[in-house]
């Protein structure tokens, strides 16, 4: 990115920051692969796994991040449960399995059908499929209410200190979540999309009856019409007085929100009074109680990389990819300003000035880095590979005239590909056949690609 040469070196030190945060595992520990370094001292984290493991489609060799989530999978109960928390030295649970704080996010299936997707890798979906599927049984016998709606705690689902849920930091305090509620009907897509792959689609009929009752349980219980968004509701059916950024998990199931409410839902990340702050973005609305402008007091409007990386995630699955491209352009010139003044990638970032938000504390986990490497690879660069379908897409919504691309993008385990344009000209090599699509301005161009060099016309 000549235009971006800051990015560009961003980014770099930012991949050397995800390698310097894995650990190996000591040799009588239970852990069975290399982990990212837990914060402050802390334990082994499952939802931090699950995001640092997003990347693992372009990382090519024999440890490419996903393996990560290997930790908890040996550890599973014979139940289904899974701990959120692993213990360093040890690997053993930090949490009994029916304490309000013992799991979640249930993020798992998320990360490896990604990596699928990136990579194509059939026996890893093959190995993981049981695992998930029993634990996500588990998390519906013991995190749903009557209604089928799910629960968690503020600890749980990674947003200690956002006021969603009075007296929920540690509690469910018998409210449904609409985050918990909305990661469990993705985690039913996902695993019909994997029993698909994996011909045992008749094992999976109570997630599909699943699903369904949580589209329609979700939309008629936790939408705010008066609000335009989804939000948590306690047991006198009022809802939250937060509108939490928890809330875009929602996106990332393309039948979740009606196509009706998708408008409005996305028009908060447009409005200055809402998400649209000075940065992008913070983990609740400035027009919530408890928002602070100023330093954003962890979960109360700090920015979390990762968690913006999820909106702008959804936003692309919702057909929404230029909002995502320039929610991603703001993010990532406020953490490179903030990185070329203090040298270092933070855990979150004020939301109303290019600072490091509060508690400022520095990011041990490659949490922070794995998000922005994403971000300037698939929203500023605009490059979607699906490989199980051999299939590029590249959103061209940068906007300068001089060339631009990526050089050595892993296509699973086939090759790399090179792709650089500027003007009026595409520069492509690629080591195997690709269906290739291109969104250059106003025009969309559409091509088969046989492995070699070639050049194409953007005119």
């Amino acid at each position: 990115m000549p235009q971006h040469a800051d990015w560009e070196q961003l980014y770099w030190v930012a991949w050397e920051s995800v390698w310097r945060s894995l650990r190996e595992p000591a040799a009588d520990s239970l852990l069975v692969s290399a982990y990212p370094t837990p914060q402050s001292g802390g334990a082994i984290d499952m939802g931090t796994g699950a995001f640092i493991a997003n990347l693992s489609g372009y990382v090519p060799g024999s440890f490419c991040l996903i393996e990560s989530l290997d930790n908890f999978y040996a550890n599973q109960h014979e139940d289904g449960f899974i701990c959120r928390s692993l213990d360093t030295p040890t690997g053993a649970d930090c949490h009994e399995p029916f304490e309000p704080n013992s799991t979640g996010p249930n993020l798992m299936a998320w990360a490896e059908w990604r990596h699928f997707r990136l990579t194509g890798d059939k026996e890893r979906v093959a190995a993981v499929f049981q695992p998930l599927l029993a634990y996500h049984r588990w998390c519906r016998a013991n995190r749903t209410w009557r209604s089928g709606l799910y629960w968690t705690t503020a600890y749980a689902g990674g947003l200690e200190n956002q006021p969603r849920v009075p007296g929920g930091r540690y509690h469910h305090n018998h409210w449904a979540w609409i985050d918990a509620s909305a990661q469990a009907a993705l985690n039913c897509l996902l695993l019909e999309r994997m029993a698909t792959l994996l011909d045992q689609a008749e094992t999976i009929s109570d997630l599909v009856a699943e699903r369904d009752t949580l589209i329609r349980r979700i939309n008629d219980e936790l939408w705010s019409e008066e609000n335009h968004f989804y939000q948590d509701i306690g047991p006198d059916d009022g809802f939250s007085a937060v509108k939490s950024i928890a809330a875009y998990w929602m996106l990332m199931d393309p039948l979740l929100v009606p196509k009706e409410r998708l408008s409005p839902f996305v028009q908060h990340l447009r409005d200055t009074w809402s998400f649209r702050v000075e940065n992008a973005l913070p983990s609740m609305a400035a027009d919530s109680e408890a928002y602070n402008a100023r330093t954003g007091n962890g979960w109360r409007g700090a920015i979390w990389p990762s968690l913006t990386y999820m909106v702008l995630r959804g936003l692309n699955v919702a057909d929404q990819s230029l909002l995502a491209h320039n929610l991603a352009h703001n993010h990532v010139a406020m953490v490179s300003r903030v990185y070329e003044e203090t040298g270092q990638f933070w855990r979150n970032y004020a939301p109303e000035e290019s600072r490091p938000g509060e508690p400022a504390e520095i990011d041990q986990t490659g949490l922070t880095p794995a998000a922005l490497i994403a971000m300037i690879l698939e929203n500023i660069l605009g490059l979607s590979v699906d490989w199980p379908l051999r299939r590029v897409t590249w959103r061209r919504f940068l906007d300068t005239d001089q060339a631009y691309g990526v050089r050595n993008l892993p296509l699973g385990g086939d090759g790399s590909l090179d792709l650089i344009a500027g003007g009026e000209l595409l520069k492509i090599r690629t080591d195997s056949p690709i269906t290739l699509t291109v969104h250059d301005r106003q025009e969309i161009i559409q091509t088969a690609i046989p492995a070699g060099t070639f050049e194409i016309s953007l005119k």
